[in-house]
């Protein structure tokens, strides 16, 4: 289960334990088809764990926003969420950015 997603832990855990894949799917919330190919994708030899170094679209959008003056809560009300979660986006947003600068610097260095 080595460099699995955690859905795809929880699902090959929740099949380990013998639960059929109908209820794994209303557990998660996807189709039963879909369970079947998570569970058939875990077999996929993988060499290490996928890393996202861009901010995503959601986290581009609220630096965006931020730097345009919008507030936590403004933001967070145009997205439907609280100005909790537009804070987290956005952390996580800067620290994508800074390990996307630290893995450039180490390139340049290392070429």
């Amino acid at each position: 289960m080595q460099h699995l997603r955690p859905l795809e832990r929880r699902v090959l855990s929740m099949s380990a334990d013998g639960v059929e894949i109908d209820e794994i799917a209303k557990r998660i919330r996807k189709t039963p088809d879909r369970v079947e190919s998570i569970i058939a994708w875990t077999d996929v030899p993988r060499t290490r764990p996928t890393i996202r170094r861009s901010p995503t679209p959601v986290e581009s959008r609220v630096l965006a926003l931020l730097a345009e003056g919008e507030s936590h809560e403004r933001i967070g009300r145009r997205l439907h969420r609280s100005a909790q979660y537009v804070r987290q986006v956005e952390g996580l947003a800067h620290y994508r950015q800074g390990t996307e600068i630290l893995r450039s610097m180490r390139d340049e260095v290392t070429t």
